[in-house]
């Protein structure tokens, strides 16, 4: 039995709790799902276009679509079974990846970004929901822990799921890889349903109608615009997609594709710069919250040095002088973008209520989604102009002192909520 008020372990927590242990095991799989095609879909579009613009379109479209779906999805998961939304959208995405084995020829490309859309709009709803389904099936002391291991896992898989695809499709091809991929939806909706869970009574207890929905809507965003803090860490993800990530994604694929090739379309080369990054989003969180526990201005301090290590992270890649020193780069990025992903996610777990924490995830992950829709898609089309890619990766370190300063800035002198869920950090 768990002591009160003090945080458990990571080991401890999945041995304990059944029921986070099968949401876990269902979410790896999951992600792996989500990020697995990625490699995939890109050297596809760049062997049949030859064009930055189209694939950083697939960035664009992997992006946007969960941002369009955020109204929708905050709601849903606010007001039904959670569990069943997880299922759900693992069997659409299931089936939409199949739908990659019909893409062929250079006229048929546009049928990835439909696709894409269709699967990563199922994205918006399973991170909503599964960040809300945490503290439903975890205790205070658990939480911390919980969020943690999830948050890695989301961030690692993203760049492990995308690493494994790449290294499978550089070895054995694109279209074995898109038949893998709908096989771990399959697989992780298999998983979820032998979880136990009972809605909380707020869930059932709301009104299903369409207005209802709309009104539950616009409630949220009037939350976050009556509490300043709130917002402000909900666009945290965002900063970090629209300065670092999000259009070092499509840097990775030139990177790998021009300049370090290996394997088909640098299919190995780029699962293996995923790879590292992963390494770097697993650790840093990790020993970041050795430092911050649980504690609220410690979370938000470790949060700004992850951004400057991202920006020392990038300022190793823009010489491109090696592919090992790219690769150091690569892991510092992770690392410090994995501290500012998992901290602000903590916090706002610690902060926001039962009965309008879906909608606030969910437009969190809008405000993430639509950063680095906007980053991809600008990178995509300088790529196609006279910036080299030097240039452009030096660039967006000299950018990223804007989200450092306005992060700075708040976390010394703005005005903080207090915390209503935490853990001493012992």
């Amino acid at each position: 039995m768990t002591v009160a008020n003090v945080p458990v372990g990571y080991g401890q927590l999945l041995r304990e709790n059944r029921e986070f242990r099968i949401l876990w095991l269902g979410q790896i799989v999951s992600l792996l799902g989500d990020w697995f095609n990625l490699i995939a879909s890109a050297s596809l579009i760049a062997l049949l276009t030859q064009s930055g613009t189209a694939v950083g379109g697939l960035f664009v479209v992997r992006m946007l679509a969960p941002f369009l779906m955020s109204p929708i999805a905050g709601v849903a998961a606010d007001r039904y079974n959670r569990k069943h939304l997880l299922i759900i959208t693992d069997i659409v995405r299931g089936i939409t990846v199949l739908g990659f084995l019909f893409v062929r020829s250079p006229e048929w490309v546009w049928l990835i970004y439909v696709l894409t859309a269709i699967q990563m709009g199922g994205q918006g709803f399973f991170f909503p929901a599964k960040n809300s389904i945490l503290p439903d099936i975890t205790s205070k002391e658990e939480l911390g822990a919980a969020n943690a291991l999830s948050s890695v896992t989301w961030s690692v898989m993203l760049a492990f799921g995308a690493a494994l695809g790449g290294i499978f499709s550089g070895i054995w091809g694109v279209y074995p890889a898109f038949m893998v991929d709908a096989l771990t939806f399959f697989v992780s909706g298999i998983i979820l349903s032998r979880m136990t869970y009972t809605p909380p009574q707020a869930l059932g207890a709301s009104d299903h109608s369409l207005a209802a929905g709309i009104q539950q809507y616009v409630d949220g965003l009037r939350y976050l615009r009556g509490h300043l803090d709130i917002l402000v860490i909900s666009i945290q993800k965002m900063s970090n997609s629209l300065f670092v990530a999000g259009a070092f994604n499509v840097i990775q694929v030139i990177i790998a594709e021009q300049y370090f090739t290996i394997g088909e379309g640098g299919g190995v080369s780029l699962g293996i710069l995923y790879g590292v990054t992963g390494i770097g989003t697993g650790l840093g969180p990790i020993v970041a919250r050795m430092f911050a526990g649980d504690k609220d201005y410690r979370l938000r301090l470790t949060m700004l040095a992850g951004y400057v290590i991202s920006i020392i992270g990038l300022l190793f890649v823009a010489p491109l002088l090696s592919f090992p020193l790219v690769l150091v780069g690569a892991f510092l990025r992770g690392f410090g973008g994995g501290i500012v992903w998992v901290m602000s996610t903590q916090l706002l777990l610690q902060l926001v209520p039962l009965d309008v924490r879906g909608r606030v995830f969910s437009t969190e992950f809008a405000f993430n989604t639509l950063g680095a829709a906007i980053a991809a898609g600008s990178v995509g089309a300088l790529l196609d102009t006279t910036f080299t890619l030097g240039m452009l990766i030096t660039v967006m370190a000299a950018a990223v002192i804007v989200p450092v300063a306005v992060w700075a800035l708040w976390t010394f002198f703005g005005t903080h909520e207090k915390v209503k869920v935490e853990a001493s950090s012992g």
